[in-house]
């Protein structure tokens, strides 16, 4: 009868994740953090609810091993998540304005980085592969909470719009670079200490390969970048065009080349998050994915959001030790410092970039209440460091909480703040440049 039981668990779960959201959703609460709240009431640092409804059935299902699936479910929730995000990137999008979005991606990133490299530092001066990794958490943005904004405000169509989003991805993808060295040089330290990873580069001695090492590693992401994005948009090409549109086995060649991806990654020591980032980028450039409607992407998504990734976040909620906060002084500085540190930097970096591109101040600096919020990347990297000790359950939670306050109330803010300061963006300075192509950025974002 444990298998009876162990449905009966996995029905609850599943429930959880289909209700809870939409309750919430009413009180403004976006889904991803519905469902993390879930995760981290029924956890087992909270009311550790599974184990307690497994007791009470009495048929004696290990707990641990409902746990253990749900980490691998998250897992490849995590893959389908990073994977989506890099389907998200448009060359063409981030070309149409050059300057607006390389001072924003700049300043964007250089100063949150140096912010959350501070933080950190405040708390554990001793661990440098930490303060980078903060560091990199500080630089993330998060395209699933900017997107929505944009769409909703109707301004994909404008300077503004354009220019955020396009500085999000790019901000995102050198925060990924930036966690891929804190990997691999966590993982050298974990090798140091007789555990086993299966990276080629772990064979490498940092202290006698000095430099080298670093170089040789930058030289293996941008082989394996610039392989990826040349060799899986071919394959792909070759490979969906002999299956029918109609065909569910195309779902399957799908996660199975995103896979591989991540394999071959970890063997060249990127991170999952960075190789399934980058599998996504490849796979956008596969027209084929695009063809009949996006039925293809429809399916992905749908088996993604529908799926793989509320086990993701449910996974990340169940991890997370809120009580604990409460247990010493420094936990609820952690939690402050980081709050306080990163809505600081990003505001102000935002703000900065905006006004050398020739922005208003209110348009500057609600640009830089825009790139606060921070959800998808910055968990998964969390949850990254965490399962590899780059960070403790302190840092982890007060990451938590930081994606909590900051994604709840801040499209709220931004919304009020146009609608009670009459800003407008339909000035002649708003309008995107006339070789841009509105058709385009209509039909690839909308």
């Amino acid at each position: 009868m444990t298998g009876l039981t162990f449905l009966t668990l996995f029905l609850l779960i599943m429930l959880l994740i289909a209700i809870v959201p939409k309750l919430l959703n009413k009180f403004y609460i976006p889904s991803i953090i519905a469902i993390m709240l879930t995760g981290i009431i029924i956890g087992p640092n909270c009311l550790d609810l599974i184990k307690k409804l497994n007791h009470f059935l009495g048929r004696g299902y290990p707990t641990q091993q409902l746990y253990t699936v749900i980490e691998v479910l998250g897992y490849l929730g995590l893959i389908f998540l990073m994977s989506l995000a890099g389907m998200e990137c448009n060359l063409k999008i981030m070309r149409s304005e050059k300057k607006t979005v390389f001072w924003l991606s700049l300043f964007t990133f250089l100063i949150p980085a140096a912010a959350g490299f501070l933080v950190y530092r405040h708390f554990r001066r001793e661990d440098i592969i930490g303060q980078f990794f903060y560091a990199s958490l500080f630089a993330s943005h998060s395209v699933g909470i900017v997107f929505p904004i944009i769409r909703e405000l109707k301004l994909i169509k404008t300077r503004f719009g354009v220019a955020i989003l396009s500085a999000t991805i790019i901000t995102d993808m050198a925060s990924l670079i930036l966690l891929a060295f804190c990997v691999q040089l966590k993982r050298h330290s974990l090798q140091s200490i007789g555990i086993d990873n299966i990276s080629i580069l772990d064979h490498l001695n940092i202290n006698s390969a000095g430099p080298v090492f670093y170089l040789l590693f930058t030289a293996t992401i941008a082989l394996y970048l610039a392989g990826t994005l040349w060799l899986v948009p071919h394959i792909g090409k070759w490979i969906f065009s002999r299956i029918d549109h109609k065909d569910d086995s195309r779902l399957t060649f799908f996660l199975a080349t995103v896979l591989s991806v991540v394999l071959i990654g970890e063997l060249a020591g990127v991170s999952v998050i960075v190789s399934a980032f980058i599998a996504g980028m490849a796979l956008s450039g596969v027209e084929i994915l695009h063809e009949h409607g996006g039925l293809m992407l429809k399916k992905i998504e749908g088996t993604g959001y529908g799926f793989f990734i509320p086990f993701m976040f449910l996974a990340t909620g169940m991890k997370t030790d809120i009580a604990s906060i409460a247990g010493a002084g420094e936990n609820i500085s952690i939690v402050l410092w980081t709050f306080l540190g990163l809505t600081g930097s990003k505001i102000i970096s935002g703000w900065i970039a905006m006004l050398i591109s020739g922005f208003s101040h209110r348009k500057s600096l609600l640009a830089g209440l825009m790139t606060v919020p921070q959800l998808s990347a910055t968990l998964a990297a969390a949850t990254v460091g965490l399962s590899l000790g780059i960070i403790s359950g302190n840092f982890f939670n007060a990451v938590i909480i930081l994606s909590i306050l900051t994604t709840i109330p801040v499209p709220i803010l931004v919304k009020l703040i146009i609608e009670k300061s009459g800003i407008k963006f339909n000035e002649p300075s708003d309008k995107l440049s006339s070789k841009v192509d509105v058709k385009f950025l209509e039909d690839e974002l909308l």
